[in-house]
């Protein structure tokens, strides 16, 4: 494995349970701390956007990004004018996340169809692209239509894009049409594999490659496993993460949590689960060790590592400092 420091060091915020009232003063410590970007998520907690806002006026120095702004629950119009307001707010620190997240969170919770998710991601990028210009906007996709769209906040630096993906077509998408990938749920072992799809795709055109990396900074291993399981048996149980974990070459180790979680019994899913995919998936144990084990997703093609804490050890920012970049 090649040393390679990263140019980039992110962490997820907010911290799990934080108040936003506390983020400001998170948001200037991680500056101090020597991260570089902080990435927000949308999933049943904050939107992805508000808490990039407040970083952009407490942390001068921090890239911004959304990981991810699904491209389904919002409209189209909507998700590039709150781009462009972020873009406008951080010239030049804001990048854009986009993907098509899961039927869960597009169907269970927003009523949304979850219908051609990598034609509507793709649709996304390409409107946002054309409504970056500042021109108006009457186009027909194959997921929507847009008729004499026009953004009044036009950014003088028009925000990067990249595409959230799992398998090989969102990620040839991320390569073709976006600025780079965001990965999620995947060992440093899997990147190449996934990366090499990417950079395919992108015709010798340099493309970023991001991970959210899931990291819980403790030595109580009966804890991180009992913790790393649920997690892996809530995500891994979606149809979109399971695909990918096939394509992957995980069918013989998740093949009883599945078996048992169609069956109804959770109990014996999560006791399908082997350890050694708890650390695969999950960096964990002291924070030297889990320094090193995000460098191996950077020694592996990751150009952004993006830390997510978990927490059945050092959580918010005492986890940030433990990990802070040396």
């Amino acid at each position: 494995m090649t040393d390679v420091a990263p140019a980039r060091y992110g962490m997820t915020v907010p911290f799990d349970g934080q108040p936003l009232t506390t983020l400001g003063e998170s948001l200037r410590e991680l500056e101090a701390l020597g991260y570089t970007d902080v990435w927000s998520s949308e999933v049943g907690g904050t939107d992805a956007f508000t808490p990039l806002a407040v970083a952009a006026v407490v942390a001068p120095s921090l890239r911004l990004g959304t990981a991810i702004v699904p491209a389904f629950t919002r409209g189209p119009a909507l998700i590039a004018q709150s781009a462009a307001t972020l873009a406008a707010l951080a010239p030049g620190r804001f990048v854009l996340g986009v993907g098509s997240s899961s039927d869960v969170i597009v169907e269970r919770w927003n009523g949304a169809p979850f219908e051609r998710p990598l034609t509507r991601t793709r649709d996304v990028v390409r409107f946002v692209r054309q409504a970056m210009t500042g021109n108006k906007v009457t186009a027909t996709f194959d997921t929507f239509a847009v008729d004499g769209f026009r953004l009044e906040l036009v950014p003088d630096q028009p925000p990067p894009i990249l595409v959230a993906a799992l398998r090989e077509g969102m990620l040839r998408l991320a390569g073709s049409e976006a600025d780079g990938v965001i990965l999620n749920w995947l060992a440093a072992d899997d990147v190449p594999q996934a990366a090499a799809v990417v950079h395919g795709a992108a015709g010798g055109n340099e493309r970023e490659v991001a991970a959210r990396i899931f990291v819980c900074p403790s030595e109580d291993r009966e804890a991180v496993l009992t913790f790393g399981k649920r997690q892996i048996a809530a995500y891994l149980n979606v149809p979109v993460y399971a695909a990918f974990h096939r394509w992957l070459g995980r069918e013989e180790q998740l093949a009883g949590m599945w078996d048992n979680w169609q069956k109804g019994d959770r109990k014996a899913a999560l006791a399908a689960i082997p350890d050694s995919l708890v650390d695969e998936l999950i960096v964990n144990g002291p924070a030297d060790a889990c320094r090193e084990q995000i460098q191996r997703y950077v020694a592996n093609g990751v150009t952004t590592p993006v830390i997510k804490i978990l927490g059945a050890g050092l959580e918010g920012i005492e986890a940030a400092r433990v990990l802070a970049p040396r």
